[in-house]
């Protein structure tokens, strides 16, 4: 008769477990919306093709024939009556059943004439009112349309006024240098349709979104990028889209020339699903996991060195069809190892990033085969990947 290795991990071992969850949410958290960290937040296929505007607007010389004075006031003249500044209303509770109405702003550009506007996922996160104004008096309501916490990108739309809308053209962040001049159009501290003027100091800088997803090939900036530029245009100098201002880099929280703006190839991407189906549908395992080799390293002992430990499995996901464990509790109360996941199509996980790069490369329908350390021993197991239904978030746990 077989045995079949079960590996308990004790008491202390799932407390650390989950401390160093709720570190991780509480660092995720803190890095994103106290401005006395490090990373501050500047202020959020299917779809079919989009027709974006793409030519130069009329009003913008051709910038090789003028001065660069007169660049920077013609593209600022033409573009910034298309930029929108946002405001956000929230509502809570409290404990003795008072509501607390919470403010919140931050800037948008017009990429239609249809009135949708593109700004930044944690610009809107949250809020249960939402208006636009463009300058002066004049404010519309807008809604939601779609938001994708993942690349920290997303649309409202308003009711476009008779006399039309300003439409930002979308420019190709594929083809940067750095060193090339940069316009930021946006509403810092509430000062709406502020310039900023820099250049692009880098190229594929990583940086995380709110939810603590990996955003590749951010652009990086010197041009002055403070709360409230968040979801702004970062423009050439032809008034091309080519970013979206999201996050600086900072220990006071105000602009210190380390600015990062979300590549606007990512959105061209993202936009039309998000206008067409309100989210962006992605291959997911629906495994919620914690990095082995971090864990190893804070003490906890577990039968390999590297690799993805699969927490939990979403229910219904592509990870319960295809059989994958997560921890689990005996009769006796002991908890009880489930799935550590090795590799993918041979390219090994040794954190959440690179298991969120590889489904990023996969379309829903694909097959994939996991290398899975399970009861003592490897196994291949083929998982199909599908589109899993969004659940009720979960501060501590990105589910894949």
């Amino acid at each position: 008769m077989s045995k079949t290795t079960v590996y308990q991990l004790s008491a202390r071992q799932v407390i650390l477990i989950a401390f160093a969850s709720a570190l991780i949410a509480a660092g995720t958290v803190a890095c994103l919306s106290n401005f006395g960290r490090n990373f501050i937040s500047a202020s959020p296929s299917d779809a079919g093709e989009a027709n974006f505007l793409t030519e130069v607007p009329p009003g913008i010389s051709n910038p090789d024939t003028v001065s660069d004075e007169r660049n920077n006031i013609e593209v600022y003249k033409t573009l910034s009556p298309g930029v929108a500044f946002i405001t956000t209303t929230s509502y809570v509770q409290d404990w003795f059943g008072d509501v607390q109405e919470g403010k919140g702003s931050g800037s948008g550009s017009v990429i239609d004439t249809q009135g949708h506007i593109l700004t930044n996922y944690h610009v809107i996160e949250n809020a249960q009112k939402l208006t636009v104004s463009f300058g002066g008096d004049k404010v519309y309501q807008a809604k939601l349309v779609g938001g994708d916490p993942d690349t920290d990108l997303a649309v409202i739309k308003i009711d476009p006024p008779a006399g039309g809308l300003t439409v930002i053209p979308f420019g190709d962040s594929e083809k940067l240098d750095v060193g090339q001049k940069v316009l930021a159009i946006g509403n810092p501290f509430g000062l709406d349709r502020t310039l900023t003027t820099g250049v692009i100091s880098g190229l594929q800088r990583p940086i995380r979104a709110v939810n603590d997803r990996l955003i590749e090939g951010a652009i990086q900036t010197d041009a002055s990028i403070n709360p409230g530029n968040s979801g702004g245009p970062l423009l050439d100098k032809y008034g091309k889209l080519i970013g979206i201002n999201s996050q600086i880099l900072s220990r006071s929280g105000g602009s210190v020339g380390v600015g990062f703006a979300v590549p606007v190839s990512i959105a061209k991407r993202v936009v039309p699903q998000l206008i067409q189906f309100g989210v962006v549908k992605r291959p997911k395992l629906g495994v919620n996991t914690r990095d082995v080799g971090a864990l190893v390293g804070q003490g906890i002992s577990l039968p390999i060195q590297e690799g993805l430990l699969v927490t939990s499995v979403q229910r219904g996901s592509s990870a319960e069809k295809a059989g994958l464990k997560g921890l689990t509790q005996s009769n006796g109360g002991d908890v009880l190892l489930g799935d550590i996941l090795i590799s993918a199509d041979g390219e090994k996980l040794k954190n959440q990033d690179d298991l969120f790069r590889l489904l990023d490369k996969r379309q829903i329908g694909d097959t994939i085969q996991l290398q899975v350390f399970r009861d003592g021993t490897t196994a291949t197991v083929p998982v199909r990947l599908q589109d899993t239904p969004a659940q009720p978030a979960r501060p501590r746990q990105r589910t894949f």
